[in-house]
């Protein structure tokens, strides 16, 4: 897919400034003798640079946001918050004493608590393992991305797949002169309601939710690429399994729910993409499905158990270790679907905030995945109207979104170097007003990218 122009217009003036300091630091043929009387001018170490960038006030802050701000098309209830990152303080904030109904910026605060206690480098695996001669089990591993078969149209990470879990159990079999079998599926890794009480009763028939389940492919949708889902997860990844292993020359007699044994023989198994990088899919895609998988598996790694409200409690609990304040807070599911959740702006921004600091490199996907202003991801058609150009290329924001619930939290370097992360939501927005808002919100981001002050 073309890049938007502004896109490209960010990255051939990056091109053209990584040219330029290569092409200043090309050695420059010469003799040994000039080498070493540049070698004896040369200067004498400098000594470290100071902390980046000139250090922002609230006055020089307030100044470039007050009118932005004032935007009616914001509603009554709406705020943001700024910290300083590079100097380790807040600057400034209006309206950031309540809490707001976050949407899908609550997924920071999934994937941070995710990313802490299971570390970016881990892996879920989706594994074949033997129930007895002739019986085998497909057992989920909670894989958020598992595909039936691989996809042009999947992009980064690259996914596991069925088909290849499929090919592995097919010539396991066949080495054992096994040619016919029963196939049990077994989901039991989450457990509690498949779909969140808080949600709307609308979202999983719509699609734009599937039933949460430790076993599933395409996230649960019918179709790859649809939103259509299935109400039994579980059960259509066997039966898409059992058509595979058909492919493959194993006669598959029966498809139900099973318990694997605790010592079965494993068969075969396909591991997921890192973490680390299912985080950043997450985050750059705005992923519910992807963030509720990652909520209980927050749940099991915090031994609260494999439900969503045992996510929460994890998650909470991570919060609290990572320094956050969780208290003014009230959390219900992992994506922000649900309009009951309330959460202070310097909890969204906390999350980025601990991701940026130099005691947590495990987070820092949390930041690599945030979409890029007029770039990528949810923020890809964004930062196209008037006052935003100063934000394209600069700033990186989790979006969020509902029916008069917009916000944005991440972080951008102003002019100056100065690392600033924020959050700026509103959940009082006039519907006729949404795309004047998000405006709003988009000229606030790039007024922080431009300011230096």
């Amino acid at each position: 897919m073309a890049r938007p122009a502004r896109a490209a217009f960010v990255t051939l003036v990056a091109t053209a400034l990584c040219a330029g300091l290569v092409s200043s630091a090309r050695a420059v043929p010469g003799s040994a003798q000039t080498t070493r009387q540049a070698t004896a001018q040369a200067p004498a170490v400098l000594a470290p640079a100071a902390t980046e960038g000139a250090a922002p006030t609230a006055a020089g802050v307030g100044k470039a946001l007050t009118a932005i701000l004032k935007d009616p098309s914001l509603g009554p209830h709406h705020g943001i918050y700024v910290y300083d990152a590079s100097r380790n303080k807040p600057v400034f904030s209006v309206g950031a004493a309540t809490p707001y109904t976050p949407a899908s910026t609550l997924k920071l605060l999934t994937t941070v608590s995710a990313l802490a206690n299971l570390g970016p480098d881990r892996t879920f695996a989706t594994k074949v393992v033997s129930a007895g001669k002739g019986s085998i089990v497909l057992v989920g591993g909670g894989d958020p991305l598992l595909a039936v078969k691989p996809s042009a149209s999947d992009g980064f990470p690259t996914r596991a797949t069925l088909q290849a879990l499929a090919a592995s159990t097919a010539k396991a079999l066949k080495a054992q002169g096994i040619a016919s079998v029963t196939l049990g599926y077994d989901a039991s890794l989450f457990s509690g309601p498949a779909i969140n009480a808080n949600w709307e009763a609308n979202y999983v028939p719509e699609g734009i939710a599937a039933p949460t389940s430790a076993l599933w492919v395409n996230e649960g949708r019918l179709s790859p690429g649809m939103a259509k889902r299935s109400t039994l997860p579980a059960q259509a990844a066997a039966t898409s399994f059992q058509k595979l292993l058909l492919q493959y020359g194993i006669k598959v007699a029966a498809t139900k729910a099973a318990k694997a044994p605790a010592a079965a023989t494993p068969l075969a198994q396909v591991k997921s993409p890192t973490l680390g990088q299912i985080v950043e899919y997450v985050n750059l895609h705005s992923d519910n499905d992807g963030a509720e998988v990652l909520l209980r598996q927050v749940g099991i790694a915090t031994g609260n158990g494999g439900s969503y409200a045992g996510g929460v409690t994890g998650l909470r609990a991570t919060l609290t270790k990572l320094g956050l304040d969780v208290s003014k807070a009230r959390i219900y599911d992992g994506s922000g679907l649900t309009r009951a959740n309330k959460v202070p702006l310097d909890l969204l921004a906390g999350a980025v905030r601990v991701a940026v600091s130099k005691d947590h490199p495990e987070l820092r996907h949390l930041l690599t995945g945030l979409p890029v202003a007029g770039f990528n991801g949810s923020l890809r058609e964004r930062f196209t109207t008037a006052g935003t150009g100063t934000g394209t290329g600069m700033v990186r924001a989790k979006t969020g979104t509902l029916t008069g619930v917009h916000s944005l939290a991440g972080y951008a370097r102003d002019r100056t170097g100065t690392l600033l992360v924020f959050a700026i939501a509103s959940d009082s927005v006039p519907v006729p007003k949404t795309l004047d808002a998000r405006a709003a919100l988009d000229r606030a981001t790039a007024a922080l990218a431009n300011c230096g002050c």
